[in-house]
């Protein structure tokens, strides 16, 4: 049985014939480090909720009144960020107190009832049941974040199509090539967008589906920037080989910071207290809790994790052994698909502990005696020893 907040939304929409439904993200409260706080709004179908077209090199903000569920009204402004890096319409200005963009809305259905660009009704369905009503109701098949209904009818498009259209939006946009950091958080907010769940995703598939994800966003950038360059003439081997040489030594070092990148967010979303790559003795990648507590000899080595985070350690994780010395069991995360069993060995005598996304240690041999941690079993034992106590 539908609640009346879902019963009203339905009738609301399907009278006036436009709504766009989109489920509540991580990224729309504030809680992955995106731009702002705010409820993201696709592109795709811009000409329902702006009179502004996604154009690039130009901010452009209207004002919009919302009747809320409970009667209430905002003046609230719907923005087009294309400056820079940026590509993306959201709706912000709420007031203090607005209840529907806090953290616990994460997940709950947003129904944005369109009947001007200037005039809105908003609805907020916390239950399976609404949003299982309204769907239907309305035709609605939501496969990645959002959907719309247009015109008294569905609007489609789901997860994949979603990311791609995204993905491309952002390639355009781009003169040259972005610091690393900023394909890893422009991955991350699209997998937001457009995969239904990624904020609950378990730390194992949430890392590799970051990696695959900002790999295919950094091959459309590339793609995009290089193309002239790649295309020659030459006019000698030097010169297609200096060409090469760049676009290989970019690509190397885009897969390293990525990884890194990716486990630092993670470790942040845990609210696990960390340092990455501390100025400390070797120059670890990850020190837990920091710094501070490493130099501090009378903080307790027991509770001091040194992660060395190598997307390939099959010769390189000797170097980590060095690094922080005052801690001697330590901590590698690779994304290595498998390690031979004499090496795994030699790591467990190091006193080395992996750590591997978890669909990866399939084709790791057993018998190693090495102990070989998931990403979330990781994260659930360093939360233990932070808080141990002798």
């Amino acid at each position: 049985m539908p609640s009346p907040v879902c019963e009203k939304a339905i009738a609301d929409a399907t009278r006036t014939g436009n709504a766009l439904l989109k489920f509540i993200s991580a990224n729309d409260v504030g809680r992955t480090g995106g731009h702002q706080c705010g409820y993201y709004l696709p592109i795709a179908v811009w000409e329902m909720f702006s009179p502004y077209p996604p154009d690039r090199g130009a901010n452009r903000k209207h004002y919009v009144t919302i009747v809320w569920q409970d009667g209430h009204e905002t003046r609230s402004c719907v923005t087009w960020y294309g400056v820079r890096t940026r590509r993306e319409y959201r709706l912000t200005q709420f007031g203090r107190g607005f209840p529907w963009l806090k953290h616990d809305k994460v997940g709950s259905l947003l129904v944005l009832v369109i009947r001007s660009l200037t005039e809105f009704a908003g609805y907020v369905l916390d239950f399976e049941e609404d949003i299982e009503e309204i769907t239907a109701a309305l035709g609605v098949e939501i496969t990645g974040r959002w959907g719309v209904y247009r015109s008294g009818a569905p609007v489609l498009e789901d997860e994949g199509q979603c990311i791609e259209r995204l993905f491309g939006a952002f390639a355009e946009g781009m003169t040259e090539f972005p610091p690393g950091e900023l394909f890893s958080s422009k991955a991350r907010e699209v997998l937001d967008a457009c995969a239904r769940g990624f904020g609950a995703f378990p730390p194992d598939e949430a890392l590799v589906r970051c990696l695959h994800s900002e790999y295919h966003l950094f091959r459309k950038v590339e793609q995009k920037l290089c193309r002239d360059e790649t295309r020659g003439p030459f006019d000698s081997v030097d010169a297609f080989l200096k060409v090469a040489s760049a676009i290989m030594n970019r690509r190397k070092s885009r897969a390293g910071r990525s990884l890194e990148n990716h486990v630092d967010y993670l470790l942040r979303k845990a609210e696990v207290p960390h340092e990455m790559r501390p100025d400390i003795p070797g120059r670890p990648d990850i020190v837990i809790p920091g710094r501070a507590q490493y130099d501090d000899l009378s903080f307790p080595v027991a509770r001091l994790c040194v992660v060395g985070v190598k997307t390939t350690c099959k010769d390189r994780w000797r170097q980590i052994i060095q690094e922080a010395p005052r801690v001697k069991k330590k901590h590698i995360l690779t994304i290595q698909s498998s390690i031979s069993t004499p090496q795994l060995k030699e790591m467990k005598e190091a006193g080395i502990t992996l750590v591997v996304p978890e669909k990866l240690q399939r084709d790791y041999p057993s018998g190693s005696g090495l102990t070989i941690l998931s990403v979330e079993s990781f994260i659930r034992e360093t939360k233990t020893k932070l808080t141990w106590k002798k």
